[in-house]
């Protein structure tokens, strides 16, 4: 076999025999350490090959540009957290061999994780996972990564109770499939683990939500530096709570049972229920402002991007008139300030998400003047000229009307501190998926609004795939400091999350994001995303109704053109 080129970032390029394995090439000629006994040290744990992670076990076979990916960068983060699920369910395997340990959401800086048939979690037995987790990690053991024949696979799986990743496999034809053991314990996960347990050191377990709970927790992202002391958010719990009993009532829990339901064309009637669910919950929103009329002024509505804002203000509009107010509808973003005086991020671009791009005085003046009973002149923003129209739109309330408000600082009470609490009723909005891929490797909720994003602003703004992605981070850095510490203020919390959204998605994501080269920088998360995107069976367009929140983010909905 002929030599290969590989090239070691920008450090050097050395010729190697084909199939040499990556690690071979990093240990020899790397300019950076791989040694994985040193946590502190920011250890290299994985490597993109032309862009797309990989373990360090891939053979190479083809000249390529191999780049570190350090344990405390956002990879590295993401690589840890799940092999942290992974050292939880191995030692869930050793110390109750006879029960089945499922992951659930996210919540702030861990997961939440039940048993199968809710087995209750005591002192003892987070004590015996722990101290099974840190021996596990102590004895540094190997995670091999290898590849098994897809019938070899499936059978692996099977005997090791792994029964919603085999059903999962049932809806690909990949001759090949990845399996990672450690010692006797075999499972799959769908992104690169460490190839050793010594680094995991850092985390925690404790009793949470009931007598059937427990949080996974694992260092946060400003510092890998250990565990932050525990913030609890009843609120999001709470909703999870919530989607967790739609869970039941819908059947479906991960994406096997999902697909097989479209694959069998039992799907429409799933579809049907999952949407007046969210009607009903938009409508008990509703009635819960009804009976705080009087005092209550004005709904305000926050969420994260491609939470579903916007369709779900219509939704909520209908269901206010149904119970005789006139909902009127005024956007945050008419409050911007002159674009020259906006404030500018630390890389210096105009920060459009801080509270101080916003003219706060007059909008709070406005309200007051509003509720008084006088009429105002509210502004009108223009965003191609980066300044207010000159003429606004006057506005006078009656007794029936009821402003609604959305915008990213909805629920910050810096937004409004002339207006009292009793006046405004404060709405949550975001997409807290209850799905998972299999019992063991969860759907990121993040993942899925990326996705919905993309999709829309592909199709309504004409915004390449790769721009979505670049802009992410910084898009997710803002929801950190504006809209996440907020969550709890909140009198109502809706979930826009769909169960089926994803395989509806997916025809539209998929073709996008295959126009992300290995050359681009996005590519490693545009390569994660088709992976991820890969095990769900599509869903025809024309099968979401014309009032649905998905509706937002494909088009056609009957609440607004596009």
């Amino acid at each position: 076999m002929k030599d290969i080129t590989v090239t070691l970032g920008t450090a050097r390029t050395v010729q190697v025999p084909f199939g040499t394995r990556a690690s071979h090439v990093l240990r020899e000629y790397a300019p950076y350490t791989i040694d994985h006994t040193r946590y502190s040290d920011n250890p290299v744990i994985a490597i993109t090959v032309n862009n797309e992670l990989s373990s360090f076990s891939v053979p190479l076979e083809f000249s390529c540009t191999l780049e570190p990916v350090h344990l405390f960068s956002e990879l590295g983060r993401r690589i840890y957290r799940h092999s942290l699920c992974f050292l939880l369910a191995m030692a869930g395997s050793r110390v109750f061999p006879g029960e089945k340990l499922l992951v659930g959401h996210a919540l702030g800086d861990g997961y939440y994780y039940t048993f199968e048939n809710d087995m209750p979690v005591t002192g003892e037995t987070i004590t015996k996972l722990k101290k099974t987790m840190q021996g596990l990690a102590d004895e540094a053991l190997p995670i091999v990564r290898e590849f098994l024949p897809y019938q070899h696979a499936v059978k692996l799986l099977e005997e090791n109770n792994l029964h919603e990743a085999s059903l999962l496999l049932s809806f690909t034809n990949r001759p090949k499939i990845p399996v990672y053991t450690c010692e006797e314990y075999v499972d799959v996960s769908y992104e690169p683990l460490l190839d050793n347990t010594r680094l995991l050191e850092h985390f925690d377990l404790q009793a949470y939500g009931g007598e059937s709970g427990m949080l996974l927790r694992y260092p946060r992202q400003d510092s890998m530096q250990g565990i932050a002391p525990f913030k609890d958010n009843p609120t999001l719990f709470s909703v999870f709570q919530e989607y967790k009993q739609w869970g039941i009532i819908l059947g479906v829990h991960n994406v096997g049972k999902l697909s097989s339901l479209i694959e069998q064309r039992r799907i429409k009637p799933f579809i049907h229920v999952s949407e007046s669910l969210h009607d009903k919950k938009i409508s008990r929103i509703a009635d819960q402002i009804f009976e705080k009329r009087g005092p209550t002024k004005a709904v305000f509505i926050a969420g994260p991007s491609s939470s579903g804002k916007t369709t779900f203000t219509k939704k909520l509009g209908v269901q206010l008139k149904v119970l005789g107010f006139d909902p009127i509808m005024i956007s945050l973003d008419d409050y911007y300030l002159p674009k020259h005086e906006v404030p500018l991020d630390d890389e210096g671009r105009p920060d459009l998400e801080s509270l101080r791009a916003l003219d706060v005085k007059q909008l709070n003046e406005d309200l007051v003047r509003l509720f008084r009973g006088e009429t105002v002149d509210i502004p009108r923003y223009d965003f191609t000229i980066g300044n207010r129209k000159p003429q606004g739109k006057a506005l006078c309330l009656k007794d029936s009307s009821m402003l609604i408000m959305e915008g990213i600082h909805g629920l910050n009470p810096e937004l409004t501190p002339l207006i009292p609490p009793k006046q405004k009723f404060q709405i949550y909005i975001s997409a807290l998926t209850q799905l998972n891929l299999d019992d063991h490797n969860r759907i990121s909720t993040t993942d899925n609004r990326i996705i919905r994003r993309m999709v829309r602003d592909h199709q309504f703004r004409g915004t390449d795939p790769r721009k979505t992605i670049d802009m992410w981070s910084s898009v997710h850095r803002g929801e950190k400091h504006y809209i996440f510490p907020y969550q709890n203020n909140a009198d109502a919390v809706f979930n826009s999350a769909l169960d089926y959204e994803l395989s509806v998605l997916k025809p539209y994501a998929e073709p996008l994001l295959k126009t992300v080269k290995p050359y681009h920088k996005e590519f490693t998360q545009a390569r994660r995303l088709l992976a991820f995107l890969e095990h769900f069976y599509p869903i025809p367009s024309h099968f979401v109704p014309e009032h649905s929140i998905l509706r937002e983010f494909i088009g056609e909905s009957a609440y607004y053109e596009g």
